[in-house]
């Protein structure tokens, strides 16, 4: 089993940086995916960012966050980190870490049914 813990969001005027980070523990993979998803009130969790990591690592990010938003890892502490500059109102929301036991190709990314362990949540607001 794989537990996950985000921890790091809070309150942020618009314009500011917040850095989420993703702690994972239990079973290691040697492939994996490990993605960011967000959820607003009343609106659907949506996909914001992954790493499809197999030996080196991918990077993808939704639309909406291009250019404002990066991802890292540190392998020796099983963490996974998401940088959030500029930020906007809009970006308000829970933010999920999950993971999936594989390597995802890239037009499954977007699918949380793809992802077999999630995170609690990390609320992230937005507001002057």
């Amino acid at each position: 089993q794989v537990q996950l813990e985000e921890t790091g969001g809070g309150w942020v005027q618009p314009g500011g940086s917040l850095r989420l980070s993703c702690a994972a523990s239990g079973r290691a993979f040697s492939s994996y995916t490990m993605a960011w998803f967000r959820q607003a009130p009343g609106k659907e969790r949506e996909f914001v960012a992954a790493l499809r990591w197999t030996g080196y690592g991918t990077y993808h990010f939704a639309d909406s966050v291009k250019g404002r938003f990066t991802m890292s890892r540190d392998n020796a502490q099983k963490a996974l980190y998401l940088q959030m500059d500029t930020l906007k109102p809009e970006d308000t929301a829970v933010y999920y870490c999950a993971l999936a036991s594989s390597r995802l190709i890239v037009s499954r990314l977007w699918g949380e049914q793809n992802y077999d362990y999630w995170g609690q949540g990390t609320q992230v607001t937005v507001s002057s």
